[in-house]
């Protein structure tokens, strides 16, 4: 943004360049696709479900500072995964690894794994791939620590922390991660469901959000990737690694349409949904597809007319 902000001032869009990272992630999911072998009709139904079927168009639409941190995490984990699938450059591996951990921290958990799908036949291959791959991830991390200096005085980013301290749905000590708060997160992803009224619009969204079952039930196709066994190991993995934290934090993300801290692992689904689809997308597949989309998009609407009119 300083670049526009130079230019523009407090005029500056941030939404704008929350629209632009949404696109440059689903072109690199379209990328995706293409890479793992799937038809180009299978890959517009899956593209247009990672847009229109999860949280990334709710959070690329309003792009609050929350919010384009998602948009951007998601978008540069694809821009990794892309790159993995492809032509597996070490050095554009780490710096797409970079941009997303500094967009959201929990996505540090996905660099053991693009270590693991780095690994070359030979050792020189294999020196030249991780030495560059290593090169510009010790830059990222030079930079993340100056940076942590200059904020807090300190090499780690203490603002999650501090701020939890604070929050009164926070405690006065400790760490905002805690096994305590699983039944919660449990809760919240799986279970939530949204307000009901009598009147129009008679499905009301709880501003703390709606479990991905009711919003984005889609995201069970990833289930049905079979092969090959190595890619679709790896891609649980990071689903795990990543999920874990937001599973142990103590708040669900709130003020939110679905569950947009699942936008840290659904890049990773998505690979697994677009491994699942190499013959053919199944129809029951599809019909929650349509589904996660006209969900996805009534939070869209809702949050455009009701929450947030006129913005």
């Amino acid at each position: 943004m300083l670049p526009y902000v130079l230019f523009a001032g407090l005029a500056a869009n941030q939404t704008l360049l929350a629209c632009i990272l949404a696109g440059i992630g689903i072109g690199a999911a379209w990328r995706i696709g293409e890479r793992t072998g799937i038809s180009e009709t299978n890959n517009a139904w899956l593209c247009a479900f990672l847009l229109a079927g999860t949280d990334y168009l709710w959070c690329a639409m309003l792009g609050d500072v929350w919010f384009i941190a998602h948009v951007s995490a998601a978008c540069f984990t694809l821009l990794a995964l892309a790159e993995l699938l492809g032509n597996r450059r070490g050095w554009l591996v780490a710096l797409w690894a970079v941009c997303a951990a500094g967009s959201r921290f929990t996505m540090v958990l996905a660099i053991p794994v693009y270590v693991a799908m780095l690994a070359a036949p030979d050792w020189k291959s294999q020196l030249r791939t991780i030495g560059g791959f290593a090169g510009v991830l010790a830059c990222g991390a030079a930079a993340w620590i100056a940076y942590n200096y200059a904020r807090w005085g300190v090499a780690s980013d203490i603002g999650y922390t501090t701020w939890y301290h604070q929050d009164q749905a926070g405690m006065p000590a400790g760490s905002p991660f805690r096994l305590q708060y699983l039944t919660y997160e449990l809760q919240s992803f799986f279970v939530q469901w949204p307000d009901f009224a009598a009147a129009w619009p008679w499905v009301r969204p709880s501003y703390s959000g709606v479990a991905l079952t009711w919003t984005s039930p889609a995201l069970i196709y990833a289930l049905c990737a079979r092969k090959p066994v190595p890619l679709v190991a790896a891609m649980w993995a990071a689903v795990l690694l990543t999920a874990a934290p937001n599973f142990l934090y103590y708040v669900n993300g709130f003020a939110q349409y679905g569950m947009r801290h699942a936008l840290d692992f659904i890049p990773f689904l998505f690979v697994l949904m677009a491994l699942a689809s190499r013959d053919r997308v199944a129809v029951w597949a599809k019909a929650l597809i349509v589904y996660s989309c006209i969900a996805s998009l009534y939070g869209v609407w809702y949050w455009n007319a009701a929450v947030r009119p006129g913005n």
